[in-house]
């Protein structure tokens, strides 16, 4: 079996049976911020042939610490449309579809959920993830979900449990509850870690204020097929909190590695 170049090094270790079935496999990847864009750059760069790519914000200056596509040039411009570019420009064999869209219960049909082999939530928003979860799960798709990284510097702390089994993490205390009021009760992986640093309050935060850095809400060159304009979310946030790469970063790579590990249960040799 020939092994595309890209991955020549993965194979060593996976064997071209592996190979094969991750070229073979569908990902969805929700939310591509600090988290969901580093684990879809894994996925590409691991030799998953389908990728698609939802989130409807646009890059702001303050994305620059932490996810992938966010530099000085692409300030402005949809997330999911620059990612696309990126992912495409490293495995060109990819099929990579970018989805400028919120998921929630009303766009949910619209993704394909059915159609892939794995799900990975990286959405911020409580209402939005919970309704992922759900679809997701009754869809019988793989799911892995992030929980909160914010407030962390130190990546060593991260973990994978059931969601049930998390301690320590708000937000997973969060998305516990929220399941439970929905009479959820399945299973499903998650990363999460339970440190928590304080704010430092007395720096300045302009998103969500009158002096926001956060691009104007206007269509951008090079934005998904959808139609959609992408969306400035920071103003309708409650609260701006602190975020470091290594900890994202990390946990995007988490997910991307359970996708790949579980595949490589499957059908190593």
């Amino acid at each position: 079996m020939a092994i595309n170049p890209l991955f020549q090094r993965l194979s060593l270790i996976t064997g071209a049976t592996v190979m094969d079935a991750l070229s073979h496999t569908k990902v969805i990847v929700f939310g591509v911020g600090g988290v969901g864009s580093w684990c879809a750059e894994a996925l590409a760069r691991s030799g998953i042939g389908n990728l698609a790519i939802v989130d409807s914000d646009t890059l702001c200056v303050t994305n620059i610490n932490r996810q992938v596509q966010a530099t000085s040039r692409t300030i402005g411009h949809a997330k999911v449309a620059v990612l696309k570019t990126r992912l495409e420009e490293i495995n060109p064999e990819c099929r990579v579809t970018a989805f400028g869209k919120v998921f929630s219960r009303e766009t949910a049909a619209l993704f394909g959920i059915e159609d892939a082999d794995y799900i990975i939530d990286a959405i911020d928003s409580l209402t939005h993830k919970l309704d992922l979860i759900e679809y997701a799960y009754h869809a019988g798709v793989g799911l892995y979900a992030s929980m909160g990284m914010a407030q962390k510097l130190d990546p060593t702390q991260l973990k994978t449990a059931d969601i049930w089994e998390t301690q320590g993490c708000p937000l997973a205390r969060l998305v516990r509850s929220g399941l439970r009021k929905r009479g959820f009760q399945g299973h499903f992986t998650v990363v999460y870690s339970a440190e928590r640093l304080p704010l430092h309050e007395e720096i300045g935060v302009a998103c969500g204020s009158a002096q926001c850095l956060c691009p104007a809400r206007t269509s951008c060159e090079g934005e998904a097929a959808s139609g959609d304009d992408p969306v400035e979310w920071c103003s309708s946030k409650k609260v701006i909190n602190g975020s470091a790469v290594p900890v994202t970063a990390s946990a995007g790579m988490i997910l991307a590695s359970l996708v790949i590990r579980d595949i490589y249960a499957r059908y190593a040799s």
